[in-house]
């Protein structure tokens, strides 16, 4: 039987949750149809764009991603506390990059004057738009229903395009964490769509070794009203330290990049692609050594924020 949402995400038991979204009928309607020879390609860059984008609007960490032909697996973290911080004009401004909202809401984003009992009401909207700003359900909203008006715009057609509203799966672990994290990075590899991790397209991992942010669609397009200010970077691997509070997953980007690297070049029956078992390491295949990388990721945070649509500056290798 069913369960309804509610009972599925509870932030008091884990803030990480690994979703699956799938098309109707599981046809390739984000890829190739094979039967048509239909590309769907460019509409993966769609899903991708919108999820960085929206995850610089809601109380979320975005850990890991892939987007498919006919499906897209995220693992999300959820920060509630971050949207208790914000100010109330903060909301506003977040809601209204997602929708119009009412009168009274566009009176106040516009700093006119209200009556008093438009103030009751208005701090009755922000606490409603407070709460779904930290809501899965209202993420997974928010991605899913403007990518389906796209698509059936360029169709020209009606009906759904994704046949349900989500999957979501807790991840209580730190073990789950990882070894979800790494099964969504090695999706596109296991369906013999990419060789090795970094020449997968539309995944958090290509994202991660190659940080540019290639935002294809308009605003508009997109179905948001304003452009974020900025746009937030990955869920960030703060490595082994226990002393202080982590806000980001506790693992080493290196030592993730060699877990990825090594689950894939095992071979499973049931799944088309593996990593070769003749390509060296990773980071040997990226053209640098453990220091040098290691260097470069303290950096990146850095980098990415300042310079979001460019590859952050390489490090001489010497330097390390």
């Amino acid at each position: 039987m069913t369960l309804p949402r509610s009972t599925l995400v509870s932030v008091e038991d884990t803030p990480y949750y690994h979703v699956v979204t799938r098309c109707v009928r599981r046809t390739f309607l984000c890829g190739v149809n094979h039967e048509t020879g239909q590309n769907f390609e460019h509409r993966r860059q769609w899903i991708e764009d919108r999820i960085r984008l929206l995850s610089s609007i809601f109380a979320v960490d975005i850990c890991a991603y892939a987007v498919m032909s006919n499906h897209v697996h995220i693992v999300i973290k959820l920060c509630p506390d971050e949207a208790e911080g914000w100010s109330d004009r903060d909301v506003m401004k977040r809601w209204a990059c997602l929708y119009k909202g009412p009168t009274v809401f566009q009176k106040a984003l516009s700093d006119q004057a209200l009556r008093t009992h438009e103030y009751t009401l208005l701090a009755d909207l922000l606490v409603n738009y407070r709460s779904r700003l930290a809501s899965l359900s209202w993420f997974m909203k928010c991605l899913n229903e403007p990518i389906a008006r796209m698509a059936n715009q360029e169709d020209h057609c009606t009906g759904h395009f994704w046949e349900a509203r989500f999957k979501s799966q807790a991840l209580l672990t730190e073990e789950a964490l990882l070894s979800c994290m790494a099964y969504v990075d090695l999706n596109p590899v296991r369906a013999g769509m990419a060789k090795t991790p970094e020449d997968s397209e539309h995944t958090s991992i290509k994202a991660r070794l190659n940080p540019e942010v290639s935002l294809t669609q308009t605003m508009d397009e997109q179905g948001f009203r304003q452009r974020p200010g900025q746009f937030k970077p990955l869920a960030r691997f703060e490595g082994h330290d226990t002393q202080n509070r982590l806000n980001g997953i506790l693992f080493s980007l290196t030592d993730y990049l060699e877990l990825v690297d090594t689950t894939g070049r095992i071979l499973r029956n049931n799944k088309r692609g593996a990593i070769p078992l003749h390509l060296p390491p990773i980071l040997e295949r990226l053209g640098m050594g453990r220091k040098t990388w290691l260097a470069q990721c303290t950096q990146f945070e850095k980098l990415y924020q300042q310079r979001f649509a460019k590859r952050p500056r390489r490090i001489d290798r010497q330097s390390a």
